[in-house]
């Protein structure tokens, strides 16, 4: 098994640089909409699923088959490289996928560790707060998965991440994004187009709330996803979080439970 978050977390924090500059905390989790945001350079930002839940019944063959995930510490590494731009490396630490044909009652099961993503951030303005954010994510999936898992080849696609302050609280992201997948019959490679938004909200102290859609268009019918979660800040380098996604149309998962970290070193 891969180095897990909690053996990583010690030394990374001895390796890290001097940080140049004190930012608010920002991260691309719990929602799927990613931040504009950048880590300051010298400075590692860990964030991850502690434990992540997922099922789906429904599928857009309505086929009687019933699926179902559960991941355990997946975390996206981040890594300041300059004032405007960040690394990261996410990786599927342990994952275990189930599933079920309820005509046969026939049941298969792999597990071991998922795909390693390389990704490279850049801001282009709005990094230190105070208005309008834009940034551009750029990424490649490396096929690591062992078998079972994955489906074994290169994927990728470039991301395109916004920020607005709308006052009283509230906040709200966006982001756009291209992905470069594998099709299903493993012959060629397909478009997907995803697009999110979501609003946060401060609820009392540290304790703040989001609402999002996602949309997801690519050869089938479109999927679409109602996410909600919390959470709260601890100091100024912690973050615990906490929420569900719930899928609205057939392609796209039923549900999905989860519970985070995010530590800034």
């Amino acid at each position: 098994m891969r180095p897990t978050l909690f053996a990583l977390g010690p030394l990374l924090a001895t390796c890290a640089l001097p940080a140049l500059a004190a930012r608010e905390l920002t991260t691309d989790r719990p929602d799927t909409t990613e931040s504009p945001y950048t880590v300051e350079p010298g400075r590692l930002q860990i964030e991850a699923s502690l434990v992540e839940f997922a099922q789906d019944n429904h599928n857009p063959d309505h086929a009687p088959v019933r699926t179902g995930a559960l991941n355990i510490a997946p975390f996206n590494l981040r890594i300041g490289l300059t004032p405007d731009s960040d690394l990261h490396i996410v990786v599927e630490t342990y994952r275990q996928e189930r599933t079920l044909d309820r005509s046969t009652g026939q049941q298969a099961k792999a597990n071991g560790t998922g795909d390693i993503t390389l990704r490279y951030k850049y801001n282009f303005f709005g990094n230190d707060g105070g208005g309008p954010a834009l940034g551009i994510l750029p990424f490649i999936k490396l096929p690591t998965a062992r078998s079972g898992l994955g489906n074994r080849s290169f994927e990728g696609g470039v991301i395109l991440p916004v920020s607005l302050e709308l006052g009283a609280g509230w906040g709200l992201a966006a982001m756009t994004e291209v992905d470069v997948v594998r099709n299903a019959a493993d012959s060629g490679y397909e478009y997907v187009w995803v697009n999110s938004a979501s609003f946060d909200h401060k609820l009392v102290g540290d304790l703040s709330s989001f609402l999002e859609l996602v949309s997801e268009v690519g050869p089938g019918r479109p999927a679409l996803s109602f996410n909600a979660g919390l959470t709260y800040g601890i100091g100024e380098d912690l973050q615990l979080d906490a929420g569900t996604n719930l899928g609205i149309t057939r392609p796209a998962e039923d549900l999905r439970l989860f519970v985070g970290i995010t530590k800034r070193f």
